[in-house]
């Protein structure tokens, strides 16, 4: 039993086997807003970076909260079969990336992410537009 994330109120992500990476991208970056996430971000790699096609930026105000966002979208991966390939920075909880393959996931505590500065890094990447919930 699948469910569909809300991005707004005609348009949905779909739960369907094969996701495109934009699709994976917004459901994560939903994902960790559920939990709370300050600001997120989907950046678009595709012209810039052979790494991934997108960047999933969120932060949240503790390790505590980042752990619960790093959890849910662990959780929204299984649920949705979508493949983690790697995963870096857990026990820290600081700064956790999780390694889609052709998405990548930044979760930073609020000090970290204005620390490292990814949006600042690749400032000339596209926004996705994520409509509130």
């Amino acid at each position: 039993m699948g469910c569909s994330l809300v991005l707004r109120k005609k348009d949905t992500v779909t739960t369907s086997k094969k996701k495109t990476s934009l699709q994976k991208a917004k459901l994560l970056a939903y994902a960790a807003k559920n939990k709370k996430a300050i600001a997120p971000v989907v950046l678009d790699m595709q012209e810039h970076s052979g790494i991934a096609d997108y960047f999933v930026i969120a932060s949240g105000r503790s390790d505590i909260q980042v752990r619960a966002m790093v959890q849910e979208i662990e959780r929204v991966c299984v649920e949705e079969k979508i493949k983690i390939e790697h995963t870096e920075g857990l026990g820290l909880w600081v700064w956790v990336l999780i390694d889609l393959g052709d998405v990548i996931v930044h979760m930073f505590t609020d000090k970290e992410r204005q620390y490292y500065g990814l949006e600042r890094l690749w400032k000339e990447c596209k926004r996705v537009n994520l409509p509130k919930l």
